[in-house]
């Protein structure tokens, strides 16, 4: 919960954006202009770095939980469409998320929704587990508010660069039962804190998207 919440405070003044389509992360021309460094629990070092022909950005944790965080408010009736691509050596073995000794991912991208009181805050996570299957969800053990969405899933795919896109709007409404309000900002994480694993991954770039763009 604790992480949620730190995240809450970096994107509860963020500004109101609007575009036809927007890049949020623009890892590939080595610029991380709005991304700030949140540590929790010893810190994931992110660099950029060159993978092949690609520049991207490296999360190497070991025993570690920080994280990046943009801040920035979307009408997901405009951006509904969270587009990313990402790469991870191995899954973690001992992740659970039926614990908060297990809740750890190789990687992860948050979508954080802010509320009037932080303790109301929703955070959708994109996660490559090694245990939950691919396309199931669940809550956080920390908190019923945070809902962990298994995009891959298991070490088939390790060591590949993966293109990922959700519908964020339609994923809400699945998990929460409601429309969502604007979102407040976007995260990325790689953490071994609490199962005293150690990882790389890699993230491309990240974008939104209307529901008619290609």
């Amino acid at each position: 919960m604790r992480r949620i919440v730190m995240f809450f405070m970096l994107v509860s003044t963020a500004d109101y954006c609007q575009a036809a389509e927007l890049t949020i992360g623009n890892f590939s021309a080595g610029d991380l202009t709005g991304w700030s460094d949140k540590t929790f629990s010893g810190k994931t070092e992110y660099s950029k770095v060159t993978d092949g022909e690609k520049k991207v950005l490296k999360a190497h944790s070991r025993n570690s939980a920080s994280g990046l965080v943009k801040k920035i408010v979307l009408d997901l009736k405009q951006y509904p469409l969270l587009r990313w691509s990402w790469k991870v050596e191995h899954t973690l073995k001992h992740e659970d998320v039926t614990k908060k000794a297990g809740d750890d991912f190789a990687a992860r991208v948050y979508v954080i929704f802010p509320r009037t009181f932080f303790w109301r805050m929703r955070t959708i996570s994109y996660v490559w587990a090694h245990k939950m299957p691919k396309g199931s969800s669940t809550p956080s053990p920390y908190t019923s508010n945070a809902i962990i969405v298994a995009v891959e899933s298991g070490d088939e795919k390790a060591g590949q660069w993966i293109s990922e896109e959700r519908n964020i709007f339609e994923d809400y409404r699945k998990v929460f039962g409601e429309d969502p309000p604007p979102i407040g900002g976007i995260a990325i994480m790689t953490d071994t804190d609490d199962t005293k694993d150690e990882v790389n991954a890699w993230y491309g770039d990240i974008s939104v998207a209307g529901p008619s763009s290609p």
